[in-house]
């Protein structure tokens, strides 16, 4: 089928991808830890379009855990794994010359390999499924898949237009998506695997090369509209193919927005914690580990002395004292009293985190604390 766009919606990918462009420009090596934020973001929010409901302070709760050595549970487990595996997708499986079937069996592989599913992990479906109507037949469902055995060739179709740059990327991205979910290769994971692949393409083609537009939000905020635009592709012809397009350039402008000012928040609350910092009774020097904790927090809303001692690389001395310095500030929470697998929560961010997550305008209100002394 041949892509026709007409003036309007050229015009609105055009401008969704200029979001994405200067989402992308706020650059820089300090950013790192907003661009690990957001990609956390989506990874969360593309569980969530499952129906896999975790708050954000239970996810960073179970992430502690499985630091520790404890098995989180099994909601946790998937949502963690989601992360992992948009991980991959944007850091290696986007860096491959050729993009090919077994960087998709890779990103679901580790999708599910540590989850109730993992016999099915990387492996491509065998039988015949569908979406909706009863698990006996697909008498009423509400969309049968191809059959398996054009899975693979219709993948290899898949790839050669993962690895074309005959269209501009957002139409690319918003195409790729849609054909994953049409093609359906798993018996579970398609959605997540899928909305891995968006970004996957819009890596590749340059235009979100260093943080992940958190596309995924507005599909969970409006998850009706998500999957009818996915159903007007499959059975409108270029008219549902032009209206899924439309739907999903509007998808990525908001989302860029969004990340735009959720990252302009996130440096606020560090400047912030800057100055309690400063005001504290003893300010540390320029060069204490107490700094350099605060410019990766957003990286690890919550964070124990063994993160901060392997992503600071700082004696374990040094990160105790910063701690500490940095508790009595009230930049972090202590979420224990006990002195053993302590944790604490950076204050403040967690609340950001759910504004982004719910795909509200922001609402930064930095706390009004009296700076502790002593």
């Amino acid at each position: 089928m041949e892509i026709r766009l007409d003036g309007a919606l050229a015009a609105l990918v055009s401008e969704a991808e200029q979001a994405l462009v200067a989402l992308n420009n706020e650059g820089g090596p300090a950013l790192v830890p907003l661009a690990r934020l957001l990609l956390r973001t989506e990874s969360i929010a593309s569980s969530k379009v499952e129906g896999l409901q975790l708050g954000v302070r239970e996810l960073a709760r179970a992430e502690a855990k499985a630091e520790s050595g404890t098995t989180p549970g099994p909601t946790a487990l998937e949502v963690l794994a989601n992360i992992d595996a948009m991980v991959l997708a944007v850091e290696c499986a986007a860096e491959r010359t050729r993009f090919g079937e077994n960087e998709i069996l890779a990103i679901h592989r580790r999708l599910l390999e540590r989850t109730v599913h993992q016999r099915i992990a990387g492996q491509f479906r065998s039988s015949q499924n569908w979406i909706g109507g009863n698990d006996y037949t697909p008498c009423g469902a509400e969309f049968v898949p191809p059959p398996p055995n054009v899975v693979k060739p219709l993948l290899t179709d898949l790839c050669e237009a993962i690895n074309d740059d005959t269209l501009p990327p957002l139409v690319q991205a918003a195409l790729v998506h849609a054909q994953f979910e049409t093609i359906h290769p798993f018996d579970d994971g398609n959605g997540r695997t899928g909305r891995a692949l968006v970004q996957v393409v819009l890596k590749r083609r340059g235009i979100a090369h260093e943080f992940v537009p958190p596309i995924s939000v507005v599909f969970a905020g409006a998850r009706s509209q998500y999957i009818a635009g996915l159903m007007r592709f499959r059975n409108d012809g270029a008219e549902g193919v032009n209206a899924w397009i439309e739907h999903f350039a509007m998808a990525t402008l908001r989302a860029a927005r969004l990340a735009r000012v959720y990252i302009a928040d996130v440096r606020s609350l560090q400047q912030h914690w800057r100055e309690r910092l400063r005001a504290s009774a003893s300010v540390p020097r320029a060069d204490a580990a107490a700094w350099a904790i605060i410019d990766l927090l957003p990286a690890h809303p919550m964070i124990s002395a063994p993160v901060a001692t392997a992503v600071t690389q700082r004696s374990k001395s040094r990160i105790y004292e910063a701690l500490d310095q940095l508790a009595a500030a009230g930049v972090i929470l202590p979420l224990s009293s006990g002195q053993r697998n302590r944790w604490w929560e950076a204050t403040g961010l967690f609340d950001l985190i759910e504004q982004l997550e719910s795909g509200a305008p922001s609402r930064l209100s930095i706390p009004k604390q009296e700076i502790p002394h002593g």
